[in-house]
């Protein structure tokens, strides 16, 4: 369980699922240990929040464990989005623990936002990979079939077909240098629904090194966390992905912090 994931599903206003899948790593597997990785982690956080006066286990927080991947990754895609698809029905928000990127394509689906947040070190905007379609470097190109925009935050590589897509008018590419800038004069998102993916290889390895594939010239945890908070008011559905155990914890201690940042930021505007 994350800890302080105390409420009873029916009463549960954020529904924790975790999304174990590692088949189409492309360098260092081992996202599969992702979600319990997460999990153990955030168990030094304290529950109280001093930034909006909140308690994580006040803000109706379940856990329902994780959804067992298998290999056929299409039909895993396919019955994750409908586990999902029935917490969206409940009106509560549901937050993904990867697992590879690829299990945010079935999440957006089933949140169905106009808007796709994307924090990452890649573009993924490939229509294949290694003639894969369900390859983790497909999934911002798989959101768009779903949503009106994509804003990738922190993405510094990509083919150069990927480049060439990044420059039609429904996506925009904010580099890291530019990150700051753009915190400081948002997208007013107005009555768009949004949905945030946070790969953590958007942070820089030296700050969370455990993951796939790394890339240097990254975000800080805190442009991390600036950027969660910027963004999770506006947003119907949440995942942090591409969080492995090559590491002694620094990248899942990281995302542990991002949920739990998101979860206190959103709530606070609801």
């Amino acid at each position: 369980m994350f800890p302080g994931a105390t409420a009873d599903r029916e009463a549960a206003s954020y529904v924790v699922v975790g999304a174990p899948l590692d088949a189409t790593t492309t360098f260092q597997p081992g996202t599969r240990f992702g979600p319990d990785e997460i999990r153990r982690f955030a168990r030094s956080y304290d529950d109280y929040d001093h930034q909006t006066a909140q308690h994580f286990t006040e803000l109706g927080v379940h856990d329902a464990g994780d959804v067992r991947a298998w290999e056929d990754v299409e039909e895993y895609a396919d019955y994750l989005g409908g586990q999902l698809r029935d917490i969206v029905w409940d009106d509560a928000v549901p937050i993904v623990l990867g697992g590879e990127h690829t299990v945010t394509a079935p999440a957006v689906e089933a949140v169905d936002p106009d808007v796709f947040v994307c924090l990452d070190a890649h573009l993924d905007l490939r229509t294949e990979y290694d003639g894969n379609e369900w390859s983790h470097a497909c999934v911002t190109n798989r959101a768009l079939d779903t949503v009106d925009e994509a804003i990738i935050l922190g993405a510094r590589t990509g083919s150069e077909a990927e480049w060439d897509r990044a420059s039609e008018a429904d996506v925009t590419v904010v580099e890291p240098d530019a990150v700051d800038d753009w915190l400081a004069d948002p997208p007013a998102f107005g009555d768009d629904s949004v949905y945030l993916s946070v790969d953590i290889d958007a942070a820089d390895p030296g700050f969370a090194p455990g993951t796939g594939t790394m890339e240097p010239g990254g975000l800080t945890p805190r442009q991390l966390q600036s950027a969660v908070q910027t963004v999770a008011p506006a947003c119907d559905g949440f995942d942090i992905v591409e969080v492995n155990d090559r590491d002694d914890g620094q990248a899942a201690a990281l995302a542990g912090k991002l949920l739990r940042r998101f979860v206190f930021d959103h709530a606070a505007e609801s």
